[in-house]
């Protein structure tokens, strides 16, 4: 299976550079695999494709201003961050942007914060250890980290950082830790979340931080050869109990985004166990890829994903490669807005 399977030709001019106003006001390409039907809805038309019963389940991870710009200490060279990972005792996993990087050289960031690379851990991110301690070092990052929006957003929506920070994150966001919005969630709002779970459809939350193994691309020709990042996850026992309970009636479980099914999927093995559930934190770094047999979700909301990627490969996982880029270029044909910001999919 070649990676160059899953390329797809997008007009620059549908990737979406702004969110929706308001944000379940984008549209919704709905998938029907039994029935083989494709409806074209609003997001807020969503509650009327559920059935009481169902678990929608959405990732409650929060995007932390991970994005730090500085200077070499030596040279004066212009150096930038992009936190990806906690490790504890100052430390961090970083992907860094900047030229002749070894090991030993000191970046000076505002407020005499200041970093030492110590490791390379792959050709895209170092560990580096920070010079003050973690309460002080979040606050000086809540006043002059970034948010680290995705490169095709269009530049002037970077001017209002505190924008950025109130859009490019769930309304039920809760866990800091991201590096990147989980971003099928962007579109609810509280007014549809309410508007569910009166219909009786039940609402759960899981974490997975986003880093570099969500957005990082696949670079090798083989898909079989590609390898995810591990993200750290977390997902609690009433959950799992809930989950195991809405299987036993015949609901589905619908999982909000690529992360959601990730984790749910990686966990699998906990989730349809017949032992006592318990809270699960830990670390996964599953890659579903066509040919992958799902075992606990029944269907997904999803974002419109870029050409070649691992999310677009977890979507053909679900639905058939195929029958992907054939709704892809449908949602082409209908001038439906992709990426981040973009319109979503619901697939049952």
């Amino acid at each position: 299976m070649k990676v160059s399977d899953f390329n797809y030709h997008l007009p620059p001019t549908l990737i979406a550079s702004h969110p929706a106003t308001p944000r379940d006001s984008c549209k919704l390409l709905i998938y029907d695999s039994k029935e083989q039907k494709v409806t074209h809805q609003t997001f807020n038309h969503l509650p009327d494709y559920l059935r009481p019963g169902d678990l929608l389940i959405l990732n409650d991870t929060k995007v932390r201003p991970a994005r730090l710009h500085g200077f070499k200490a030596e040279t004066g060279g212009k150096i930038e961050f992009l936190l990806l990972k906690n490790l504890g005792y100052g430390e961090w996993e970083t992907m860094i942007r900047g030229h002749h990087l070894k090991p030993g050289s000191r970046v000076n960031f505002p407020s005499l914060l200041s970093a030492v690379l110590i490791t390379k851990i792959d050709d895209k991110s170092w560990r580096v250890k920070f010079n003050v301690s973690e309460k002080k070092f979040e606050a000086i990052l809540n006043r002059f980290g970034e948010t680290p929006i995705p490169p095709y957003i269009h530049p002037s929506l970077k001017t209002t950082d505190a924008k950025l920070k109130s859009f490019y994150q769930t309304i039920y966001a809760r866990q800091s830790g991201s590096a990147a919005a989980p971003t099928a969630g962007l579109h609810f709002t509280s007014r549809l979340l309410t508007k569910i779970k009166k219909q009786g459809i039940g609402v759960g939350f899981l974490t997975l931080h986003v880093g570099l193994g969500t957005f990082s691309p696949v670079t090798v020709d083989d898909v079989e050869k590609h390898q995810l990042h591990a993200e750290a996850i977390e997902i609690k026992s009433a959950l799992i109990k809930k989950i195991r309970a809405v299987k036993k009636t015949g609901g589905r479980v619908i999982a909000v985004g690529t992360t959601s099914v990730r984790t749910l999927e990686a966990l699998a093995p906990d989730i349809i166990s017949t032992k006592p559930a318990r809270t699960i934190k830990r670390e996964i770094n599953i890659f579903i890829y066509p040919g992958y047999k799902f075992k606990v979700i029944d269907a997904m909301i999803t974002n419109f994903h870029l050409p070649q990627s691992s999310l677009l490969m977890l979507v053909s996982a679900f639905i058939g490669r195929e029958k992907t880029l054939e709704l892809y270029n449908l949602a082409i044909k209908k001038k439906y807005r992709f990426y981040s910001f973009g319109d979503a999919m619901f697939l049952q």
